[in-house]
């Protein structure tokens, strides 16, 4: 796999029984059980965390690349457009196709992960990697941080409640699934993806909460 541009590199951490936004003090370490998120100060509804602590008793489980199923028989084979999972393969307005990938794999991802007894919300790490769309010049960022907040990320830290997010260039509504987890993730543009017509494949690690 060819890496092409480097983009978006944090981390995570996410505490057990809430979220934190303090650095830890010197010689710190978690409790053997734990998760911490450290997630940036002062904001209430940040995308990705700064960093993942687990404790050394944490069970993970580390899901493959995992990119969009083929739901659109009426598309040509091999063609991005194969891979858009909507009725009829008809985008939503605004919506691009790297987005509609997107959603396609992380739909995918919550079904590979329950086979494990995990759930999105058990995501502490994540790797994106994209290739850009046919002609365009660079690959469609926005796009997969669009699809990634209708999963991820889409709660008010001090509220708890459900924050309103874009499918393309509709008003904010109701995400996909609301769920407060705030992975460690990088999103790197790469030359080419292992599957034709693939412009979006994923990897996560997930953590068993005790």
């Amino acid at each position: 796999m060819k890496i092409r541009t480097a983009v978006t590199l944090a981390a995570a951490t996410v505490l057990l029984l809430g979220t934190g936004t303090a650095a830890a003090t010197a010689g710190w370490s978690p409790h053997p059980h734990e998760i911490k998120p450290f997630l940036p100060a002062g904001s209430t509804n940040p995308a990705i965390a700064d960093g993942v602590a687990l404790g050394k008793q944490v069970a993970t489980y580390t899901a493959s690349g995992l990119g969009p199923a083929a739901a659109n028989p009426t598309a040509p084979a091999d063609s991005p457009e194969r891979y858009v999972d909507f009725p009829g393969g008809a985008l939503p307005p605004g919506v691009t196709v790297t987005e509609a990938q997107a959603i396609n794999t992380l739909k995918r991802i919550k079904a590979n992960l329950a086979a494990a007894g995990l759930a999105l919300e058990d995501v502490v790490s994540m790797r994106a990697y994209l290739e850009k769309p046919p002609g365009a010049a660079t690959a469609d960022f926005a796009g997969w941080n669009r699809a990634y907040r209708q999963f991820f990320a889409n709660t008010d830290l001090a509220s708890g409640q459900p924050v309103p997010v874009p499918l393309g260039t509709a008003p904010p509504a109701p995400p996909l699934e609301v769920n407060p987890a705030r992975p460690a993730r990088v999103t790197i543009e790469i030359a080419n993806l292992p599957v034709a017509g693939w412009l979006v494949e994923v990897e996560v690690a997930a953590a068993y909460k005790r």
